[in-house]
């Protein structure tokens, strides 16, 4: 079965390389759990009929959307909730030096909280400045045990600055508190005429609240199914299904991941990070697939996605959730079958090449002068150029990150997810030069592989003076494994309690 694809959506820097990103994009998130595309349930034949593309069969309610909600990829979810008196306000405005924060029309449900942070400057813009304060926010018990982690909205395009989302552990009180404790807000870049520089403009601000959230409603209307389902790779990745749940505004799929031994042994220190699940749903009553695959391009997203590491460094499990929204998976859908499609890890597979600039041809278009392949991922370069690197650049805190770089042009055909990759570059002394590595691959091959005619591999810091040979060397390599057989019949229903 060919998968569908998703859009990259994210760079992870490091000390030593970038990953693959769409030219001029850059956000702040890691995705585990991804996009859907739409195919019918018969996987050989073509479909008698279109596939259907909306399933949400309950027509959502004529009400008005509060402002802030329209234009977050809310507003549907407020018209579900909102009827069933799942909507909290807690009517906050806090002001302070005349930079004022809102809080208004939060969304809740027994999988999530919901809510729209609206940050305002002195001169009444807009801001979204509150990145670096995310995990000073919290949901808690009235002894302040933590009850929820911070999840993400991983609709592509939903934002993520001032929203902020919250997934609900499996036992949540009656009374929840929402805390903050804001205070450090990041204004931005501004020019520096004195020290002739760019700086990060930071304020400190006091803006701290609290209010509470009566959960009984929003428990009693969702159907909770437990799960006990096991599976381990031929590889030695083991996944543990934990729970169903399903509420008027989506079902959610929860799963834990553990490595083995063996397993443990050849993964990159940041495999958890990087580790995505592939795999589709069979719905037999639609005669429909829903297929969620790794890091693919122009494919749609579950609604919600939690990526718990906390537990990762203690040895414990990644835990790993899915919302799907219910134009993707209508909520009255049953027998739903999940069948793991495949998965993707780092690991770390050495293979380097040796680079001579001299041998690029100057009389001739496309020549390749560097060819690089391993596990079926093709690298042909064919172009270089030396780009300055610009003076608020600063992604390295290395010597060699000044000045010009390096830049290597060509095409990439990949099989794996190429995500998690790291990469480095070695001159003849010794020095080691970070790589950034900037694609967007095009829909897949007739061989399932995604190809970019614009790859470039950016050596950070590597000029004239520092010679016309080096080793291109890629340490770890997201790799994607398809050696898997596992199907699992998620648990049914007897009824909905919001439709009652």
């Amino acid at each position: 079965m060919e998968s569908g694809e998703e859009e990259p959506l994210f760079v992870k820097k490091s000390m030593r390389a970038h990953w693959m990103r769409q030219t001029g994009i850059v956000a702040a998130a890691v995705v585990i759990l991804a996009g859907v595309a739409w195919f019918a349930f018969d996987r050989t034949a073509e479909p008698a009929q279109p596939a259907v593309n909306a399933v949400d069969h309950l027509p959502l309610p004529n009400i008005s959307v509060p402002e802030a909600l329209k234009y977050s990829y809310l507003a549907d979810d407020y018209k579900r909730l909102k009827p069933h008196g799942l909507v909290v306000n807690p009517n906050l405005l806090i002001e302070d030096q005349g930079y004022k924060l809102k809080i208004e029309d939060v969304l809740v449900d027994r999988s999530q909280i919901v809510m729209r942070l609206q940050q305002t400057a002195p001169d009444g813009t807009r801001m979204s400045i509150l990145y670096p304060e995310m995990g000073r926010v919290h949901v808690t018990d009235e002894t302040g045990r933590e009850v929820a982690t911070l999840a993400r909205d991983s609709r592509i395009g939903s934002g993520s600055l001032d929203k902020f989302v919250f997934q609900f552990d499996k036992d949540i009180p009656d009374q929840v508190f929402v805390r903050g404790e804001l205070g450090h807000l990041k204004v931005g870049l501004f020019y520096n005429f004195v020290t002739e520089s760019y700086e990060e403009r930071d304020v400190m601000v006091d803006w701290s609240f609290k209010f509470s959230i009566d959960m009984t409603k929003a428990k009693s209307l969702a159907v909770e199914n437990p799960m006990n389902n096991t599976y381990t790779t031929p590889e030695g990745l083991k996944l543990d299904m934990t729970q169903l749940v399903r509420t008027p505004n989506g079902t959610r799929l929860d799963l834990n991941v553990k490595l083995d031994g063996k397993l443990r042994g050849k993964v990159d220190e940041n495999w958890a990070s990087y580790m995505s699940i592939i795999y589709h749903l069979e719905i037999p009553e639609t005669n429909e697939y829903r297929i969620f695959n790794g890091y693919r391009p122009g494919a749609r997203e579950p609604k919600f996605r939690l990526h718990d590491q906390r537990e990762v460094r203690n040895d414990g499990a990644l835990k790993l959730s899915d919302t799907w929204d219910p134009s993707v998976v209508s909520l009255d859908a049953k027998n739903i079958r999940f069948v793991l499609d495949g998965y993707t890890i780092p690991v770390k597979e050495e293979k380097s090449v040796e680079v001579d600039l001299d041998k690029r041809r100057t009389d001739t278009a496309f020549h390749t002068f560097v060819k690089f392949e391993q596990f079926g991922d093709k690298l042909i370069f064919d172009d270089f150029n030396y780009n300055p690197v610009p003076e608020s650049y600063n992604l390295q805190k290395s010597d060699v990150n000044k000045g010009y770089s390096l830049v290597l042009s060509g095409t990439g055909t990949f099989r794996n997810a190429f995500h998690g990759d790291r990469w480095i570059a070695i001159d003849s002394q010794g020095t080691e030069y970070p790589v950034e590595v900037v694609g967007y691959p095009n829909q897949p091959n007739s061989n399932g592989e995604y190809v970019t005619d614009k790859l470039q591999f950016i050596i950070q810091g590597f000029y004239k003076d520092n010679g016309r040979k080096f080793t291109l060397k890629r340490e770890v390599v997201d790799r994607e494994y398809r050696d898997l057989n596992w199907e699992v019949d998620l648990p049914s229903y007897s009824s909905l309690p919001w439709l009652k």
